[in-house]
Formats: C-alpha cells, sequence, structure tokens
C-alpha cells in the first residue's frame, strides 16, 4: 500500500511537470527570437516524462490478461 502511494505521488509530480513544459514551449515558441536547442532539451525531457508516467500507471494498473 505505501508503494501504491509513492507512486501516486510520482506520477502527480511527473504529470504536473509535464504540464508546466507543456506551458514553458508554448511561451517559447510565441517568442520571436527562439533558441531552438532550448526547445529541443525540453521535448526530450517532455518525452521522458511521459514513459515515466506510462511506467508507472502501468505498475499501478497492470493489463489483465484474459
Amino acid at each position: 500500500m505505501k508503494n501504491n502511494s509513492k507512486l501516486l505521488d510520482k506520477l502527480k509530480e511527473y504529470e504536473q511537470e509535464h504540464l508546466d513544459l507543456d506551458q514553458v514551449l508554448i511561451q517559447l515558441q510565441e517568442k520571436q527570437t527562439v533558441d531552438f536547442l532550448q526547445i529541443q532539451r525540453l521535448k526530450k525531457r517532455k518525452l521522458v516524462l511521459k514513459d515515466r508516467i506510462t511506467q508507472i500507471r502501468n505498475e499501478l494498473e497492470p493489463d489483465s490478461i484474459a
């Protein structure tokens, strides 16, 4: 039970960071002077977070094989 609680906490943390990165990317892309390297790094971080979110969700709700 404690493990699920920790996983849920991490899941919430990663989801929030993922949303925050969305906002940062939107703001950066709206600027006239764009730092493509910074955008690329943020997108990579966002992908890493997405993978971690998926992994945690799979641990919390494993697929049932019928």
